[in-house]
């Protein structure tokens, strides 16, 4: 065996506070023991970052890592969101820039096979950033009495749904002379799109000193998107391909505070849906998410529908001990298309919680983590109530009218109250249901000390062998003539449980129903009436009766 570049350690874990050091597996150069389980914690001045890279690796191999290896934290160990990577055999871990002020590293190794282990070297960064992951740094800056200590690094493959880059030392000046390549990609097949958070560099006609470069693809050969300089922000872009490369460049005199930029994949990550039905979760569930997301998932259906989301499962970050609000991660719904519609809701921890309905047919959920403590995560149903379904009654019959724009594929066949003989007609641009309460299968009931009519209507959405029957309950009260209506088995119910009062029919703006056809309909109201005026009129005869006697 060789000796290591650098001194190395002979501590086997530990907690490791100096702004700078090495650390190495236990004998190294030597082999390292069988069964060792090593946890290195290190912990440098808070609102610095850590810079660890690796002068020697030889673990013994397999293509999972699943005998000897080594894992790399972006803080502490226990938390499985924080994981930049698990390595084993012969190639190296990448460099790597912790995002606050701690970062683990695990090394395991079993019964069976020794190798030399590995050697590496850390030192506290001189301000917070991102992490990144490199299989090749861009630029190395080495210190003249630690030759294995990294002082800058930038660029590298970046292969998360989302994370953000700076320039080297950002926010302080970057340094000259320095030519960086951020790569990103591979987490999925969507589009990327980069936004800059900051920009300060020096400017130039034709940015021909410092500057960013983007390519529309993973190298220079594709495509350029843009090449920027001075002070003005980048405009937000969004790439064609699911690579993007990013060059950052500077000469060797006049510098600047330099960039931050924030990207995200449209996978996973951020989903339009424009299905009745469907459902999705939090990226990796129901392991744990990654750090550093903004997602989002729109759902759009026709102007007629309604979305009601069903929260099967949900573990996010605690809501702070401070202020008792889910100040960390996150889980945001809004009324409309846009985060500037009605909040309807923000929730974190782990609650089990009660459908929510829009108020539109659009819907948005934005998940935001932060940079550590990641959990499970959520899993979530959503389906479009199918109305506005105008439900009314009145002493002796059901009114149902649905706009066929709702159902625009179904027959009227394929609508009926209790019994397919009870189809609905076209009326208009209208289905309509117009029975009595004697017919139809409805029956009587007594709730909570009150008589009422129940009855149920189907809509059938079933094609070929795949059954798709919803069943809403219609509930009257004759005295009242208030009416109504309950989803009672919709779709998948064996994942969206049984929803309760997904349609209350006064919520819904319908066509109103002409009114000669309501009074002509309204037979009791007319024999009430005409009953208290026939006898008005024996009180009248009998009391003049009386006064003739």
């Amino acid at each position: 065996s060789h000796p290591p570049l650098c001194s190395p350690g002979i501590k086997c874990g530990g907690v490791l506070s100096a702004p700078s050091g090495n650390f190495s597996s236990p004998n190294f150069p030597g082999l390292y023991p069988y069964e060792m389980e090593c946890t290195w914690l290190i912990v440098v001045a808070e609102g610095s970052s850590i810079l660890l890279s690796f002068s020697h690796f030889e673990l013994e191999y397999h293509d999972t890592c699943a005998y000897d290896y080594l894992q790399v934290y972006n803080g502490a160990a226990q938390d499985q969101g924080n994981l930049l990577g698990t390595f084993c055999g012969h190639s190296p871990p990448p460099p790597f820039s912790s995002a606050w002020h701690v970062m683990a590293v695990i090394f395991r190794s079993d019964r069976h096979v020794a190798k030399h282990g590995f050697a590496a070297a850390y030192r506290k960064g001189s301000r917070e950033g991102w992490w990144w992951q490199s299989t090749r740094p861009s630029i190395f800056f080495h210190h003249p009495h630690h030759p294995c200590l990294l002082a800058d690094a930038c660029g590298g493959q970046l292969t998360g749904l989302s994370g953000e880059i700076t320039s080297p030392r950002y926010p302080e000046s970057y340094p000259n002379d320095a030519e960086c390549r951020w790569s990103i990609g591979g987490a999925g097949s969507g589009p990327l799109t980069l936004v800059f958070a900051d920009f300060q560099m020096e400017g130039g006609q034709g940015c021909g000193f410092d500057y960013v470069a983007l390519f529309d693809g993973p190298t220079v050969t594709a495509p350029r998107l843009g090449r920027y300089c001075g002070s003005a922000h980048p405009p937000r872009t969004i790439s064609s391909t699911p690579h993007l490369l990013i060059i950052f460049k500077s000469d060797f005199n006049i510098g600047g505070r330099g960039f931050k930029a924030h990207f995200y994949s449209a996978e996973e990550c951020h989903e339009v849906f424009t299905t009745i039905k469907g459902n999705f979760s939090s990226p990796r569930y129901p392991n744990f998410y990654p750090n550093n997301l903004k997602c989002q998932w729109s759902i759009h259906l026709p102007p007629d529908y309604r979305i009601k989301v069903f929260f099967l499962d949900m573990e996010l970050e605690s809501r702070s001990s401070l202020t008792g609000g889910c100040d960390y991660d996150h889980l945001s719904a809004f009324d409309g298309g846009t985060e500037n519609g009605a909040m309807l809701g923000r929730w974190c921890g782990r609650e089990s919680l009660a459908p929510v309905m829009s108020h539109s047919n659009q819907l948005l959920l934005v998940l935001h983590t932060d940079r550590n403590t990641a959990k499970r995560g959520f899993s979530i149903a959503y389906m479009g109530v199918v109305v506005p379904m105008n439900v009314s009654c009145t002493r002796t019959d059901f009114h149902i009218q649905i706009p066929m724009q709702s159902l625009a594929q179904l027959e009227r066949n394929r609508i009926y109250l209790g019994t397919p003989s009870c189809a609905a007609r076209v009326v208009g641009r209208n289905f309509k249901i117009h029975t009595r309460f004697d017919t139809c299968s409805t029956e009587s009931q007594r709730r909570n000390n009150t008589s009422v009519i129940v009855s149920t209507l189907y809509i059938d959405f079933s094609v070929g062998d795949q059954e798709d029957i919803h069943q809403y309950e219609l509930q009257c009260e004759p005295k009242k003539k208030e009416a109504s209506v309950t989803l009672i088995a919709g779709p998948d119910p064996s994942r969206l449980r049984q929803a309760e009062n997904l349609v209350d029919a006064q919520q819904w703006e319908g066509e109103a129903m002409d009114a000669h056809e309501i009074k002509s309909q309204d037979t009791s109201d007319i024999v009430f009436i005409s009953i208290c005026i026939l006898a008005g009129l024996l009180m009248v005869i009998a009391v003049v009766g009386l006064v003739l006697l």
